[in-house]
């Protein structure tokens, strides 16, 4: 059924059955019965009906992507059995409810397992979610006080539905044992498991308030809305004002006046919003004000595929908005990187006064692995601006004072008894309109060129894995950078890896350095335009011998980057 101890768990039904519920909670099972998980959920952009899937790779080592086809597919109507059933592993497994599905034409593969029966009996249809968490634990082995244990989270608020949550997962395991006996396999567990359980916005959010976030303001869009919720699921607790705006428009310049006040602020949307906040963003590089946008990325343009997944928008994030000003990128690959980046945004956007872009795509950001802890490295939170002693001493205040550096004294607001000026037209060092074009060119060089290459230099270099004088290299960026491992160290030696986790300013001489001699560069994206290996050609002159890309709206696995490399 399984590759040794790496076995793969679907959920499939329509919209509306709970397909996510069961998920999530069958990862924190997993996870506590010690075992690595790596999970995402495929879903249509519907609330009723359709065909929603949600898998679960559960390992005896740490894995970071998906693979192709599942050893245990639970099927929870008709329309899913038909969808599923080819898609099993070799020597996989389908349970579905047959009498309550209506399948009429039964495989060797398939199992009849009566969860809505079984629901009914406890007290109602609701209950299938449980029933069929107790099987998957019954057939995967793990004892069952660790459903008990997450059933009683999941519904411990009202104490009726809770113990029946409880009696249907004890009988969909019970099932498993009497029924299913022969079919039980019990993978090894991990001596490297993580404790915690995570996905892409969840990390973001963490990072955002371990920055000192104060402010967060967006309109919900998915796949971003994910960081909206958990920011307002914590805001009591760390005293953070959390906005939902009319409109994308609303919420870039909303969070700009919140930083402009003094508070570190941030928006999230996805390419379309980001088309939206293009203005506001343009207006952040010219009043020199730090903002932290992050693009969670969908297939486009208009409205495209949107709960899919796609890495379509890194052009968008680079040259996006009107005019010339510094601003960074960052691109996570893991889920320890979106906390790790999304600190480090915080960092960049205060010190350099600039807007700083952070790209996910659906794919990271829903994302479920387990970790064992967030931070670790240096995740000291650096601020940048004028002190409250500093501001009280100043007289004849400049705000965008030509210095050396480019980088201006930023004063916040009623710290400083002088008043600060702000303009978005091209002004002076006091912040005065002007039109002078010796003004005009001395502003340029301190916003784009000083400060630039002050950025430039502290550029976070791409990741290098794999041995040093492997011929192929594979190249990705953001979300591809587990897959590409995983895959490059299935290849074995002649292959290495080049993961991008800032992709502007580019790191054009550290990935020269590392592409220079190889026998062929493949580069791997989510995009039907090879983008990254377009800016690779751009900044290094290197061309890449071949790209591989997918841009059906779902992402890459291990077995299907395999196949194609």
């Amino acid at each position: 059924m399984s590759r040794n101890n790496d076995m793969s768990v679907r959920i499939t039904g329509e919209a509306g059955q709970g397909i996510k519920t069961i998920g999530h909670a069958l990862c924190e099972i997993f996870v506590k019965a010690g075992y690595n998980i790596f999970a995402n959920m495929d879903y249509m952009s519907r609330i009723r009906g359709g065909n929603n899937y949600f898998q679960i790779r559960i390992s005896s080592s740490p894995v970071h992507a998906l693979r192709e086809a599942p050893d245990i597919v639970v099927a929870l109507n008709a329309e899913s059995v038909s969808l599923h059933s080819g898609a099993l592993s070799e020597g996989g497994l389908l349970f579905a409810d047959i009498e309550n599905s209506g399948v009429k034409e039964k495989e060797a593969r398939l199992r009849d397992a009566p969860f809505f029966r079984i629901a009914e009996e406890t007290g109602s249809e609701i209950y299938v979610s449980a029933v069929s968490c107790g099987l998957i634990a019954g057939i995967t082995g793990i004892d069952f006080r660790h459903v008990e244990s997450v059933l009683e989270k999941y519904f411990g608020k009202d104490e009726e539905i809770r113990d029946n949550n409880i009696k249907a997962g004890k009988k969909g395991y019970a099932l498993a044992g009497e029924k299913f006996k022969e079919d039980i396999h019990s993978p090894q567990t991990s001596e490297e498991a993580g404790k915690y359980l995570l996905n892409g916005t969840e990390a973001m959010a963490m990072g955002a308030i371990r920055a000192g976030c104060k402010f967060y303001s967006a309109y919900p869009m998915t796949p971003a809305t994910g960081v909206m919720l958990n920011m307002a699921k914590y805001a009591d607790d760390f005293n953070i004002l959390v906005e939902q705006a009319e409109d994308e428009i609303a919420a870039v310049n909303m969070a700009i006046g919140a930083s402009f006040a003094g508070a570190r602020a941030m928006t999230a949307t996805s390419g379309g919003g980001l088309c939206l906040m293009a203005e506001g963003i343009s207006l952040a590089g010219m009043t020199e004000t730090p903002v932290v946008i992050v693009d969670a990325q969908r297939p486009a343009p208009a409205t495209g595929l949107p709960t899919r997944t796609e890495q379509g928008d890194l052009e968008l994030a680079i040259y996006g908005c009107h005019g010339e000003f510094p601003r960074a990128v960052l691109a996570p690959g893991s889920i320890e990187e979106c906390y790790r980046l999304t600190l480090k945004a915080f960092e960049l956007a205060d010190k350099y006064q600039i807007p700083v872009l952070v790209l996910t795509d659906q794919y990271l950001a829903d994302s479920l692995r387990d970790i064992k802890a967030l931070g670790g490295e240096d995740t000291r939170v650096r601020k940048f601006s004028l002190s409250r002693d500093e501001s009280s001493s100043i007289k004849e205040y400049k705000r965008y004072e030509l210095t050396d550096t480019g980088i201006s004294p930023r004063a916040i607001p009623s710290w400083l008894a002088d008043v600060i000026y702000a303009d978005s037209d091209e002004h002076t060092e006091e912040g005065h309109i002007t039109e002078s074009d010796t003004v005009r060119n001395s502003m340029v060089d301190k916003r784009l060129y000083r400060k630039g290459r002050l950025l430039a230099e502290e550029v976070i270099p791409p990741e290098v894995s794999g041995p040093g004088g492997a011929e192929t290299i594979l190249v990705g960026f953001g979300s591809t950078r587990g897959v590409i491992n995983e895959v490059r160290e299935r290849k074995g030696g002649g292959y290495g890896a080049l993961h991008l986790p800032q992709v502007w300013p580019f790191p054009a001489e550290a990935v020269r350095k590392t592409l220079e001699g190889r026998k062929k560069v493949i580069c791997i994206e989510n995009n039907a335009s090879a983008q990254l290996a377009g800016l690779i050609r751009k900044k290094t002159g290197i061309e890449v011998s071949e790209s591989i890309l997918k841009y059906d709206g779902r992402p890459f696995n291990t077995d299907i980057l395999t196949e194609r490399i």
